[in-house]
């Protein structure tokens, strides 16, 4: 069987991870990536359920991202004085997880951990600073599809091409024909990311968090380099793309302009705001992102085919990235699974993912009152809740309801991933 020649569009996580399991199906894969370098910056993500599953198949992933996991122990919610109202931490079982996550990772380092196990594989091939300028596909799946690049890369033929390029997805809209934004659904929210030199947690590994009204949240996580990581987020009191609006427009001016926006909407908060709002005028790892879903009926056209965000952001799920890495599995392995045959395993990978993308992407119910809540009255609800679940350790018997609590606090031996016979 002659080798698959695909493209895949991103390196961050879904994209290396994709490259990964397509070169255990024997195929040859190219990943472009738009910016110059492996970008190694982000918030802290989660690595959950069948995320552990297929994190556990590469061999040396589990300890590599044990190696630099956030360290973070436990999250305590405080007042503006800085008196906590209680805490809750991880369990301890990486196989049964709470709100605090065994495998919490920067998004950064998971990318790098990735980069570092296919950089030298003899079947991947990296490319940096390049883009897709157009597509072009024959009506059926069984032709090659010629993709034109940006930045002198020659014009080349592939037998699949994989969006693994964000919620804002590109490819998305040149493969599916449709608008960058089409089928993306705001939450009406939005973060920045980003780290501050001063230590405000004075060596602890329990994160802070705070909330003001209006749905603003403040955190502060621990680094192991000794930094803090500092989230700004925002969510609206409803969830209409006009809630976004004002942050995705300084969002294409650049930082400059985003962190001028956020300053403005938190200059009234208390806590430790102030300082950390100087520390992100001086930042140079600053990051933004608007938190969507998207929702497309079908998960490839022709001989395109989306994995990770592209396909299915899940919002706040909490399992976007166990999501991707799942995709990513479930795709190489349908097309190895159907010898080669690029149609049949991506009719294969649809019928795989669908349901798991289903059930993985619901929201916990009253999931954005706890987070952010809009009034004064709110915040002291939830934190008199989260008081009550600190002190009396009930979250470890929530937990176990996970069709209350969303897939994320499912178990691990829940997912029933298919076992593939892979190639190498």
């Amino acid at each position: 069987m002659p080798k698959l020649e695909v493209l895949v569009v991103g390196a961050s996580v879904a994209g290396p991870m994709t490259a990964y399991w397509l070169a255990r199906a024997g195929a040859r894969v190219t990943i472009i990536e738009r910016f110059p370098v492996l970008r190694t910056n982000g918030q802290a993500i989660d690595i959950r359920t069948s995320g552990v599953t297929v994190m556990r198949k590469i061999p040396g992933m589990e300890a590599a991202v044990r190696a630099k996991t956030t360290q973070l122990e436990g999250l305590s919610y405080v007042r503006e004085d800085g008196r906590p109202y209680g805490v809750i931490r991880a369990t301890g079982n990486p196989d049964q997880q709470s709100l605090i996550s065994e495998y919490e990772i920067f998004r950064g380092d998971l990318s790098q951990i990735l980069f570092d196990l296919t950089k030298n594989n003899e079947n991947i091939r990296y490319i940096f600073n390049e883009q897709v300028v157009s597509i072009q596909q024959r009506e059926n799946q069984n032709g090659s599809v010629t993709v034109e690049f940006a930045n002198g890369t020659a014009t080349s033929s592939f037998d699949l091409i994989v969006a693994c390029d964000g919620a804002a997805s590109r490819i998305r809209a040149l493969g599916f024909n449709c608008a960058v934004r089409d089928h993306v659904e705001t939450t009406g929210c939005w973060a920045t990311y980003f780290s501050v030199k001063e230590d405000f947690l004075q060596g602890s590994k329990t994160g802070q968090a705070h909330s003001a009204t209006g749905g603003r949240f403040v955190s502060i996580e621990p680094d192991p380099s000794g930094i803090n990581q500092v989230t700004l987020m925002k969510l609206s009191a409803r969830d209409t793309p006009e809630a976004t609006l004002g942050f995705r427009q300084a969002l294409k001016q650049g930082d400059d302009a985003l962190k001028q926006f956020v300053a403005q909407q938190y200059q009234d908060v208390g806590w430790r705001t102030a300082d950390l709002l100087k520390g992100m005028m001086e930042t140079d790892d600053f990051y933004g992102s608007e938190l969507v879903q998207v929702h497309i009926p079908a998960l490839f056209s022709g001989r395109v085919v989306l994995v990770g965000d592209a396909g299915f952001a899940p919002g706040f799920s909490g399992m976007g990235t166990s999501l991707a890495m799942t995709g990513a599995y479930v795709l190489a392995g349908e097309i190895q699974h159907h010898k080669g045959d690029v149609g049949a395993g991506l009719e294969g990978y649809e019928k795989r993912m669908r349901p798991m993308i289903n059930e993985m992407s619901k929201v916990p119910p009253f999931v954005t009152t706890l987070m952010s809540p809009q009034t004064r009255w709110g915040i002291w609800l939830r934190n008199a809740v989260f008081a009550v679940i600190s002190w009396t350790n009930v979250v470890e018997y929530l937990q176990r309801f996970s069709d209350l609590f969303g897939a994320a606090f499912a178990s691990n031996d829940e997912c029933k991933l298919p076992d593939y016979e892979w190639e190498k």
